[in-house]
């Protein structure tokens, strides 16, 4: 029930609001990508999203995945195949990459609002692409060292999508701690036999193309101990020759959601591979592939929350229960009112929609900043927008994965019973939502990435970038009266955050366990005075309109929304990251 619909209109607005065809379009680079052109891409991406995709995504999620331990193979949910030809066909997977490999040259802007559609219309079958698309980065800033797969040879195959990527990191002895690796990478002629065991490897077996090409990571013989030591490696499943590799599932795993996406064991048994980068720098080339990634499940986040509260508002649109506390605003023609009319409905929709339209802008503002970081001509932009990208990604992927299943639970409130039920989506969004919150990087990652790296690098400028982006926004929308109360609660909490950030600073590099305690209400802070700016400059972009105007309506009424019952949660992060490390350092744990 409730069939999900792209989102084109606010997509197109953020766009606007975020200067798209003065930023971007204007690199040469670009210049065949005008506003319209790119809308023009959005919408038949999103039709096939929605026409192809969304009408798998209930049935996959039945049928999840099968292994067969006989030949290690795993057959993925029926229509999974045929899809993924036609979404490859159609030239999705090419969208945002160079020209001279066979893509198509889309900035990254494009294909990263378009993915907001895909996650929302099968959250499953998205990950094969977008762990492809990672690999493909990683790719083209780091050199494989091959003749036979070799950047030339891999790139066309993979951005064409008739071979397939993966990400392999995680084994059973070590997730977040990967000095902890064991995989062996043996030197064998020109290039490496590799030996280990991998788990919970998305994609790292299926039927869907020809063939897949992991990222690994893995000691050599000659490794320096920890994080220094890790080296990274492409290892494909089918050679040149077209013998197979040996590199072979073990099993797959069951999931509490994302069910038709494989999550495998790989066991490498004298894998052939080839280096990626220098030895014993193989994060550098991870990190490029699990950056992308974290930006994409803030995405996930969002897409999932949007695809819940449309089911929640259509519900509640036809919903009849009781009578409004209002008595005039009750339907006498009808036995109870519709559920729209209570206000404790209308606060969670609007809890819902403001987040999620703050959060979809930040996702705007990050890959508009992505394009900027690699392809502005201006090396001043250059630098702000990549200082800009690497400070933000932590907040969009820790708070985008945690606002989007709280906003799910939320939908699922709204529709009561209802929702708990596989009649409708929503139960399925909150499963398939749930791990966001854990992989590439769980949040509390992100909140010590935040804390402990990027607040203090290069002395603090990427803090100060923001700062100046804040401080500026709020100066251009000062003199406006109907922006006045949004810019006092923004220029409030960003002082606020400003002086939780200098305090925080002078604690924090010199007790490492208050940086620990504090950091995820640290980034919890920063991400809604983040949401403030965003919602600010969404509203500075349409309070010029008609009051009339149905799109100013609905950006101040849900801005004013986010204003005044959202971003005052921000003093209470402040609040937690004061009190300091006592509360968990105090404890007996033996009383836990």
């Amino acid at each position: 029930m409730s069939a999900y619909k792209a989102p084109l209109e606010d997509i197109r607005f953020l766009l606007e609001a975020f200067d798209y065809n003065e930023r971007v379009q204007s690199i040469p680079r670009f210049e065949d990508f005008d506003l319209d052109t790119a809308m023009d891409l959005l919408e038949g991406y999103a039709s096939f999203c929605v026409e192809v995709l969304q009408p798998l995504n209930g049935p996959a999620d039945a049928f999840g995945v099968k292994y067969n331990p006989d030949d290690h193979s795993v057959t993925t949910a029926p229509g999974f195949k045929e899809a993924y030809q036609q979404y490859a066909e159609n030239g999705f997977t090419a969208l945002p990459f160079p020209q001279e490999h066979g893509g198509i040259g889309a900035p990254v802007v494009v294909s990263t609002l378009g993915s907001e559609v895909l996650i929302a219309s099968n959250k499953s079958f998205s990950m094969c692409p977008g762990l492809t698309a990672g690999l493909i980065d990683s790719l083209e800033e780091h050199e494989v060292h091959s003749d036979i797969y070799g950047n030339a040879d891999l790139l066309p195959k993979l951005i064409s999508g008739e071979w397939a990527g993966t990400m392999c990191l995680t084994e059973p002895q070590c997730g977040t701690d990967l000095g902890l690796i064991k995989t062996k990478a043996e030197p064998f002629g020109d290039h490496f036999k590799l030996t280990g065991t991998k788990i919970w490897i998305t994609f790292g077996e299926q039927d869907i193309t020809e063939n897949i090409i992991h990222l690994v990571l893995a000691r050599l013989p000659d490794a320096p101990p920890g994080i220094r030591g890790i080296s990274a490696f492409v290892v494909p499943k089918i050679n040149d020759d077209g013998s197979r590799n040996p590199v072979f599932c073990g099993g797959t795993d069951h999931k509490m959601g994302i069910h038709a996406s494989p999550t495998c064991v790989m066991n490498f048994e004298d894998a052939e591979g080839w280096i990626v980068g220098e030895p014993h720098r193989g994060m550098r080339a991870m990190f490029t592939m699990m950056n992308a990634a974290r930006l994409n499940v803030g995405i996930e986040g969002v897409a999932l929350g949007e695809a819940a509260y449309q089911s929640a508002l259509s519900f509640a649109r036809d919903r009849r229960q009781s009578r409004s506390l209002a008595p005039a605003k009750s339907d006498r023609n009808a036995e109870a009112d519709n559920i729209l009319v209570h206000p404790d409905v209308r606060r969670m929709l609007l809890e819902i929609k403001s987040t999620n339209e703050g959060l979809r802008g930040l996702v705007a503002w990050i890959a508009m900043c992505y394009d900027l970081s690699h392809h502005a001509t201006d090396e001043e932009e250059k630098a702000k927008a990549s200082d800009l990208v690497a400070l933000l990604t932590p907040i969009i992927k820790s708070y985008g994965s945690e606002r989007g299943f709280d906003n799910i639970s939320t939908a699922m409130q709204v529709m009561g019973g209802a929702g708990f039920t596989s009649d409708w989506p929503v139960e399925q969004y909150m499963r398939d939502e749930r791990i966001a919150m854990i992989y590439e990087g769980t949040n509390h990652i992100q909140a010590l990435d935040l804390v402990g790296r990027k607040m203090p690098m290069h002395g603090g400028r990427l803090m100060r970038v923001f700062a100046g982006e804040v401080t500026s926004l709020i100066r251009e929308c000062s003199g406006n009266e109907a922006l006045a109360p949004f810019v006092a609660a923004l220029k409030t909490e960003s002082k606020r955050l400003n002086d939780t950030t200098m305090k925080l600073g002078a604690v924090a590099m010199s007790d490492h366990e208050v940086m620990g305690a504090v950091a995820s209400n640290f980034l919890n802070q920063f991400a809604l005075v983040t949401l403030g700016y965003v919602w600010l400059k969404q509203l500075s972009k349409v309070v010029d309109r008609d009051e009339s105007d149905a799109l100013r309506r609905s950006k101040f009424q849900t801005g004013r929304y986010f204003f005044e019952l959202v971003l005052p949660d921000a003093a209470g992060y402040a609040a937690k990251v004061a009190v300091g490390k006592e509360p968990m350092t105090d404890v007996d744990v033996d009383l836990l």
